[in-house]
């Protein structure tokens, strides 16, 4: 499920990276940077956790009961964020994938920090960016960006061609907090982690 693009033509994935089936995407994902441009400073890092979420078939996906003014954007156009509020206090980063009007996308769930590291411990009170609500805390992504071009610096919020990981350094395990989703969902072995030694699993 590696990535076939020339991701050294340009510093952001392109619409096509995302067209793809979305468990693909999931793993391509791995190794990829995430950047948000806050106050002119660039912070950010590399991807080191993701989320497969697919279709209305999927009871663990938000699109199980259709489309819905909150869901709109999953059902758009492969490329662009998906971010929802959530226990009423986090924000979810997702990445839309596949074909226009298939409602999917990988939820960004950590990252290692790369880029501004004093403002994204600042943020963060120096805690770690191991989770997906923390990663968005620590780099300022609210409503504000759902909807936004993920293949664009323009949007403030993008993601650039990092070093994909090999398959072999991928752990796979079933989402995280799907407490009431019915099985196979619940186990469904949609969530992908790195093994570097610099970037740890999240719990």
């Amino acid at each position: 499920m590696r990535s076939t693009f020339d991701l050294r033509s340009s510093p952001c994935l392109p619409h096509e990276f995302y067209n793809r089936p979305t468990l693909a995407v999931a793993c391509a994902l791995l190794g990829m940077r995430l950047v948000r441009l806050l106050d002119g400073v660039q912070l950010g890092g590399i991807i080191t956790e993701t989320e497969a979420y697919i279709g209305e078939a999927d009871l663990g996906c938000h699109a199980r009961s259709g489309k819905t003014r909150r869901n709109a954007v999953m059902y758009g156009p492969p490329g662009f964020a998906y971010v929802y509020f959530t226990y009423g206090m986090h924000w979810m980063l997702n990445a839309v994938t596949g074909p226009q009007g298939f409602p999917a996308a990988v939820l960004i769930r950590a990252i290692q920090p790369l880029q501004g590291l004093e403002i994204i411990s600042a943020r963060r009170q120096g805690r770690d960016t191991l989770g997906p609500a923390k990663l968005t805390q620590a780099l300022g992504v609210d409503a504000a960006f759902n909807g936004a071009d993920l293949c664009s610096p323009a949007s403030g919020l993008w993601i650039e061609a990092g070093v994909p990981v090999p398959q072999s350094n991928i752990l796979t395990g079933p989402r995280v907090g799907l407490y009431t989703v019915p099985e196979p969902w619940k186990s469904k072995p949609w969530r992908f982690r790195t093994t570097l030694p610099s970037a740890p699993p999240t719990r």
